[in-house]
């Protein structure tokens, strides 16, 4: 739990999954926290937005790309120097366009079978997310 006075931020997180089995990861950009990170696709929740609301406005800005659907596998909290986020994890499966980095951040398409990502280094709170995921698929 975070401490009282600090407060959640909302997050939807979405890991796009394509017709290989494989998903997708963005690399943080400059002047972000965290900035060359790895990280599954998403942010912040805005006031009024469902995840999937959320998930749709996020992706289109990163990633140029309207979801079809989403499916929810997991909600994982996590405390970062600079907020304490709650995340809700998706699996994205349907999807229109072809993914690019919009923000100018680099994009990387990870076989699911792999032990770990061929990137690195991975957000702190990206591993149970990739770690449910396979045992979800698997």
């Amino acid at each position: 739990m975070p401490e009282l006075n600090r407060p959640v931020t909302e997050v939807a997180a979405g890991i796009l999954l394509d017709q290989d089995g494989r998903y997708l990861l963005g690399q943080r950009p400059a002047g972000k926290p965290y900035a060359g990170y790895w990280e599954v696709p998403g942010g912040k929740i805005e006031a009024g937005e469902t995840v999937f609301e959320a998930l749709q406005r996020e992706l289109q800005e990163e990633l140029g790309i309207l979801i079809d659907s989403c499916e929810e596998i997991m909600v994982l909290e996590h405390d970062y120097p600079h907020a304490y986020v709650r995340l809700h994890v998706n699996i994205i499966r349907s999807w229109q366009g072809e993914p690019r980095g919009c923000e100018g951040q680099q994009l990387s398409w990870q076989e699911l079978l792999a032990d770990k990502p061929s990137v690195e280094p991975l957000l702190p709170a990206a591993w149970p997310m990739l770690e449910k995921l396979k045992l979800i698929l698997n």
